[in-house]
């Protein structure tokens, strides 16, 4: 479609594309429009403004060069003088609020602003500052506080009654010093974040700071006193050099990339963080639909000790915080390497104004080994072809801990997903003699707790067209009259007809997997169409025992796959308001509809599972661990779509 035509049709419209992220510009326009409104009052402020995605059949239409479409923002705020959470759609091309409501029951994610407040009240605090002398701390300015939600405890702290915290007190030794590993144990605060006031400080026993540091500069490893200590940085890497003379392959307009085969879309929103639209694979000149959205629907990291600190740590890291809010600016040559194209993030603060994350998102390809090779043994002579994987990625710090998450995208048509895990424990004191039993001790005086991180991300399936099917597939012994050596087996192909039966576990015993099918199309061997996805981490479930809140607030987690039939407003796998909530909203209040999933629109909501029992090695900031899922297709294809790929300029290589 011609771009300049979209945009003389729609007043004020900047964007090229429907599925644009919003411009600052837009961002800006949006609040102030809803300033304007009767019902906004100074107190409300700003949680986040971002593009109300507009419906498939208009993306459809667009890219169908069928006409214009009208630029609409959602607005989530929080009214702290009057509690209460409100959403607002602003029509940016007519300039209207069309929708301002109040939403009950219900809890935003925290903000940045209610993070500062809430440590410098507590630092301030008597009790607090009682609690941290019983400690030997005098200089209060040396305490950091971790913003920790709240979780649900009690009627108290019901979405309608309050909306509050729960923090986490370290201390700081000497200036940018690792506060984590002096943890206070055993101070338990609760504070209301729309009042700014601490309700109840509890001190059920002191026990004494650990007294080792765990430092991670390089300036600092040197200390003695550090856990652990190296005598100095080692000298012996060489450097390597990614280089391309030529430049990437990849191009990019606007929100729009272009590589190899595969075209996408390149969102990014303060809840999710990256947002994958319309991924599709041209193959050989026929553009082939895959993916319409990717994202991660939720992160939620229950905690295993039942010590006073730490028995309610469970939180939802993309509901209770947003994790596109937290993400990190990208540095050049640490967190990505090569020749990049970085995206920057425009979202909001509280007044509702513009800001930015300057190179939020890392777009570049790498080199990803052997894709595929042979040798004549008979002849000696041998084809191999090396495989790349376009990268689109983005790292954010959630407290503690850091978590990069990785879309990949390879020449053979598969597609990854991958999170690293990495960033610092969230840590325990113990008194010596007294060793932890639901941790490990990873200095003197101090443990890391056991815990698990639960990934649900969701896939908006669109293989080779909208009506799809599911199948779950997996290994087979065959009957002994038709297995007479006893080695027989075969793939059975189950069809999840519903969502009551696409509530599903692994089973690697047997190489259970799950394919995504076009209804209505076949290949040309007369097979399914289709996308297959298989599970990596550790597929653990959840720990926690039924009547407990993790049991109740983490039921998302308690299956490794589910499939819905797509509606709009069904994005996160723990509900659309998490803060505080007594039960799980999202996948298990979808699937109660029990929807057909036979020749319907299909999203799917893998699972994944990073089961975290601490190691000495993962102090004092911890090792990439990774979890992830492949998409891999699965009779999409007549063959090996690489088999065009050009043979290497070195004579060795063929």
């Amino acid at each position: 479609m011609n771009p300049q035509a979209a945009q003389t049709a729609v007043k004020s419209l900047t964007a090229t594309h429907p599925l644009e992220p919003l411009a600052p510009e837009e961002i800006s326009k949006a609040s102030a429009i809803l300033k304007q409104h009767s019902e906004f009052t100074p107190e409300q402020r700003f949680v986040f403004i971002e593009l109300r995605e507009p419906s498939k059949a208009t993306v459809r239409a667009f890219e169908a060069e069928a006409g214009p479409w009208e630029r609409e923002a959602f607005l989530l705020l929080r009214d702290h003088d009057r509690h209460r959470t409100l959403e607002a759609i602003v029509n940016l091309s007519t300039d209207a609020v069309t929708s301002y409501l109040e939403i009950e029951d219900a809890q935003p994610p925290m903000t940045e602003e209610e993070f500062f407040a809430c440590e410098e009240m507590i630092r301030q605090d008597p009790q607090v500052q009682q609690a941290l002398r019983r400690r030997g701390v005098e200089d209060f300015s040396k305490a950091m506080v971790d913003k920790w939600a709240a979780g649900y405890v009690m009627a108290e702290d019901a979405p309608s009654q309050r909306r509050i915290a729960r923090p986490i007190v370290f201390i700081q030794g000497e200036d940018d010093a690792n506060a984590y590993a002096r943890p206070v144990e055993n101070l338990i605060i609760t504070v209301d974040l729309d009042s700014n006031e601490i309700l109840e400080v509890k001190d059920t026993g002191v026990v004494p700071l650990p007294q080792r540091k765990g430092n991670y500069t390089a300036d600092r490893i040197t200390d003695p006193e550090n856990s652990p200590h190296f005598e100095k940085v080692r000298d012996r890497m060489k450097p390597i050099h990614i280089t391309q003379p030529e430049g990437p392959s990849f191009t990019m307009q606007g929100n729009g990339l272009e590589w190899a085969n595969w075209n996408l879309r390149v969102g990014f929103t303060a809840r999710e963080g990256v947002v994958l639209h319309n991924i599709t694979y041209d193959d050989r000149g026929t553009e082939r639909p895959v993916l319409y959205r990717a994202s991660l629907a939720e992160m939620y990291v229950p905690y295993g000790d039942p010590g006073d600190t730490h028995w309610n740590k469970n939180v939802f890291d993309e509901g209770e915080y947003g994790l596109g809010g937290l993400a990190n600016s990208l540095v050049l040559g640490c967190d990505c390497l090569g020749e990049i194209t970085y995206l920057d993030a425009h979202l909001c603060d509280q007044d509702g104004e513009p800001t930015k994350i300057s190179n939020a998102i890392c777009i570049h390809e790498e080199d990803s080994g052997i894709g595929w090779k042979h040798t004549d043994f008979r002849t000696g002579l041998g084809e191999v072809r090396r495989n790349r994987r376009l990268v689109v990625s983005y790292f954010t710090t959630v407290g503690n801990y850091d978590y990069g998450f990785y879309w990949y995208l390879y020449l053979d048509g598969s597609i990854e997903f991958e999170s690293k895990l990495t960033g610092i424990l969230s840590t325990g004191a113990y008194e010596q003699g007294d060793e932890p039993k639901y941790g490990k001790v990873i200095a003197e005086g101090l443990y890391g707790p056991n815990h698990q991180h639960f990934f649900a991300v969701r896939l908006d399936m669109n293989v080779d067209g909208p009506k799809n099917n599911l199948y779950e597939l997996q290994a087979e012994a065959a009957a002994p009259e038709d297995n007479p050596w006893g080695n027989a087996w075969y793939e059975s192909k189950t069809l999840l007809r519903s969502e009551a039966e696409a509530q599903r576990l692994a089973d690697p015993t047997r190489g259970r997997s799950w394919v995504v099918t076009n209804a209505e199309k076949k290949n040309r061997l007369g097979g399914d169409i289709g996308y297959k996805v298989e599970l990596g981490g550790s597929l653990a479930l959840p720990m926690a025992q039924p009547g407990s809140q993790q049991y109740a607030r983490g039921a998302f987690a308690r299956r490794h796959l589910w499939a819905t039939k797509f509606a709009e407003r069904e994005r996160y796998a723990a509900g659309e308001y998490v803060p505080q909530n007594p039960s799980s909203g999202g996948l298990p209040e979808y699937v109660q509809q029990d929807r057909s999933l036979v020749g319907e629109d299909l999203v799917l909501w893998p699972v994944l599972c990073a089961h975290h029992v601490v190691r000495p090695e993962d102090w004092p900031v911890m090792p990439v661990a990774t979890v992830g899922l492949h998409l891999k297709p699965s009779g999409f294809f007549d063959g090996n779509p690489m088999l065009d790929l050009p043979a290497e300029q070195s004579s060795s290589c063929h």
